[in-house]
């Protein structure tokens, strides 16, 4: 038989190139070489620990039906639309957007770019190895975080998209700040040990929350800046 040309070889970096190949010829077969570790069956072990949890918050959520109104408004009048028209929670964040920028950035271009974003950036090299953010050329990335944070904030400045502004001041603080303890141990060392991807999704979290928070409280007619506690009317 012709000898197999196929070369192995062991010293393979999983965080550099995390892929795996596996060649199986006629007469092997794959095998998995290694301890096996602890093993539960599905039924009971996790069916009976989820019907449980199932079966208690179906007793709190007939608790919370009993004691507190669902918040209703009035039968909806198609003659009538409210001041103003909200959509769901969780769509508050896009009509946010919509109060600043045209509806095509808003509703499309924004939405679009985000979901992309999270799905690409785990894929980054810095995000596989989760290297801290200036763990390597501590002075060009501080270099070019401040243009990008510079450049973003110029943009939602001129657009007047404070909602924004705002989160992603108080996330890049705390960012700028690492870099000045990343020599430093302790508790503040931990800021300074996150990676790339940490900033990123917790800037995200923020400015998402910032949204809804916002469009959920202090939007009234005409999409106005009203403070929650104060009446008005719509």
């Amino acid at each position: 038989m012709e000898k197999n040309k196929i070369e192995t070889g062991f010293s393979s970096d999983a965080k550099k190139e995390p892929r795996r190949v596996v060649f199986v010829t006629k007469k092997t077969s794959a095998k998995v070489v290694g301890e096996r570790g602890p093993q539960l069956m599905t039924y009971p072990h996790l069916l009976i620990r989820e019907a449980i949890a199932f079966q208690v918050l179906v007793i709190a959520m007939v608790l919370v039906a009993l004691f507190w109104d669902a918040p209703l408004e009035q039968l909806a009048n198609p003659l009538l639309t409210p001041n103003p028209a909200k959509a769901p929670w969780y769509f508050l964040g896009l009509q946010e957007l919509l109060h600043f920028f045209p509806p095509f950035v808003a509703g499309i271009l924004i939405p679009t770019l985000v979901v992309i974003a999270l799905v690409v950036i785990p894929y980054f090299n810095v995000n596989v190895e989760g290297e801290p953010i200036w763990a390597r050329r501590p002075s060009q990335n501080l270099r070019a975080v401040l243009i990008i944070v510079f450049a973003v904030l110029l943009f939602l400045g001129v657009f007047h998209a404070w909602t924004i502004f705002v989160p992603t001041a108080l996330v890049v603080i705390p960012l700028l700040f690492s870099y000045t303890v990343r020599s430093q141990e302790g508790g503040l060392h931990t800021l300074a040990a996150k990676p790339i991807s940490w900033w990123v999704m917790t800037w995200f979290i923020a400015v998402a929350v910032c949204l809804t928070v916002v469009g959920t409280f202090f939007r009234g007619p005409g999409w106005s800046w009203v403070w929650p506690w104060r009446t008005h009317a719509g």
